[in-house]
């Protein structure tokens, strides 16, 4: 029955039903859901890690720099850290992605002491492991962005090996990261030419040279860096050291476009 003076077309088909033409929203929710996004660069990113195993343990080595972009945002950003007294991690890449891989591991370390478990996670152990997660999260098409350098001890012997975002994994006497890949495994590889036994100074010696190249030639790199050196009597990691008084820049004065 019609009603005078009312237009059919001031009702809507139902209450509550979509726009003829129109996609319908279901109540409580904002817009459609558009499917899962993934990171597909990391926003704050850290460069180089470089290690070494020398006579009588293993040096790892890597700058304090998280960069946003070309900025050289945070600069006091500690990528390199005591896993167990036979286990270092360091990693480069997204910053955020290796904070989450370090609560995961201390969690898992955690785990394993209040568990009562009996064998100390060492190198080894755990860089298999990183090699099973990273290859898992690259399998589902969300990885890690991290390329992790790991140093200690497997089975009373020195171990050092690289993973990286996609599950690639490898064991060597050096390895490093990013543009280290380039600068220093070849000054590294060129000392042990000279000398295959390294001791504890030269090593050090030897990865502060590495860390002040990558300084001059790599726009990221930063001049405050810690130093880990692990031995079979357990780990010692130096925070805030500094390359600064040890660079020399007057160089640059001789480069067009620098001033």
């Amino acid at each position: 029955m019609a009603v005078p003076g009312v237009c059919l077309q001031d009702f809507p088909l139902w209450s509550g039903g979509p726009t003829p033409g129109h996609f319908y929203n279901f109540p409580g929710n904002s817009k459609m859901n558009t499917g899962k996004s993934h990171t597909m660069y990391p926003s704050t990113s850290g460069t180089s890690v470089v290690g070494l195993v020398y006579d009588g343990g293993v040096m790892l080595a890597a700058d304090s720099l998280g960069s946003y972009g070309s900025l050289a945002r945070f600069r006091d950003v500690k990528r390199l850290f005591k896993v167990t007294d036979k286990a270092a991690l360091a990693c480069s890449g997204d910053i955020a992605d290796y904070q989450f891989i370090r609560e995961v591991i201390e969690q898992k370390v955690r785990d394993d002491v209040c568990g009562g478990y009996t064998r100390e996670l060492n190198a080894g152990a755990l860089h298999c492991w990183l090699t099973r997660v990273l290859y898992n999260r690259r399998s589902r098409f969300d990885p890690l962005w991290l390329e992790c350098v790991v140093a200690g001890y497997k089975d009373d012997e020195p171990f050092l090996g690289y993973v990286d975002k996609i599950g690639t994994a490898f064991e060597a006497k050096e390895v490093a990261t990013g543009f280290g890949l380039h600068f220093a495994v070849p000054m590294i590889r060129e000392a042990r030419e000279k000398k295959q036994n390294l001791s504890c100074d030269e090593a050090r010696k030897l990865l502060t040279e590495c860390l002040k190249v990558l300084y001059y030639r790599d726009c990221r790199a930063h001049f405050k860096y810690q130093l880990a050196d692990i031995t079979p009597e357990g780990v010692t990691i130096h925070d805030d050291l500094n390359l600064k008084k040890e660079t020399n820049w007057e160089v640059a004065n001789y480069i067009s476009g620098y001033e």
